[in-house]
């Protein structure tokens, strides 16, 4: 593998963008990755575009996409993987609520150790969380449980959008359903059913410091349930008609 794509969902991100962009830029250049930033703008009333297209002058490694159809996290992202060139891509968040230095170990366990996926776990030792709302964290671990018995992994993280995938992952995990944050158990639960090799590091989080979540928990129970119940039934009624048939 030669080149990382990053590709990194925004809607009115004005107040942090360019910072999440330069920090992973810097971060990637300092450890000699070759990388794009492939930042999907999904339908911003703000200057999220505006500052994209200034920072492509600064950073050259900067490929901003924006995505004039249906809006939604998943379909973003969907848009921004469509459109990556990268061996391997890791999604990340726009607030910097994400660790560059996280996207570096990703890279080197997918290179060095020949993992098709690494998926980051906040919740187990090494990780770290910081200002993670009361009420939000406690549906998390309620979902990361009901999640991990119904498919009988240990993961305890399913939920955060912050992994890493081998293109052929991705391409293997088609067709992506999930047109919101649903998207986020999608795609791991893809790789685990469709037979994908798979390893858990430890990632640092932090609520985000500008701007407002775009997550609605009241709107998402049902599709993250959609998604999972889905995800279960290729599991134990596709007969295999998914599941990769060699592994390196």
């Amino acid at each position: 593998m030669k080149l990382l794509s990053v590709v990194i969902p925004a809607r009115n991100e004005e107040g942090c963008i360019a910072l999440t962009v330069r920090n992973l830029h810097q971060e990637l250049s300092r450890e000699q990755i070759e990388h794009e930033i492939v930042v999907v703008d999904d339908g911003s009333t703000d200057r999220t575009w505006e500052i994209l297209q200034e920072l492509r002058n600064e950073i050259p490694q900067l490929a901003p996409q924006q995505n004039n159809g249906l809006h939604g996290f998943g379909r973003a992202i969907i848009y921004g993987l469509d459109r990556m060139t990268g061996d391997a891509v890791v999604v990340m968040m726009a607030d910097e609520s994400d660790d560059s230095k996280d996207v570096v170990k990703y890279w080197r366990l997918m290179v060095n150790d020949g993992w098709d996926a690494v998926f980051g776990s906040r919740f187990i030792k090494g990780g770290q969380v910081i200002d993670y709302p009361r009420h939000k964290l406690l549906l998390n671990r309620l979902a990361n449980l009901f999640l991990r018995v119904l498919f009988n992994v240990p993961l305890n993280d399913f939920t955060n959008a912050f992994k890493a995938y081998r293109r052929t992952v991705i391409d293997g995990c088609r067709p992506l359903l999930a047109p919101h944050f649903n998207l986020t158990i999608e795609l791991p639960l893809k790789t685990i059913v469709r037979g994908y090799t798979w390893t858990v590091m430890p990632i640092s989080w932090r609520n985000r410091r500008f701007g407002e979540s775009k997550l609605k928990i009241k709107e998402m129970g049902s599709r993250y349930l959609f998604i999972a119940l889905y995800c279960w039934l290729e599991k134990y009624f596709s007969r295999g008609d998914y599941y990769r048939s060699s592994k390196p």
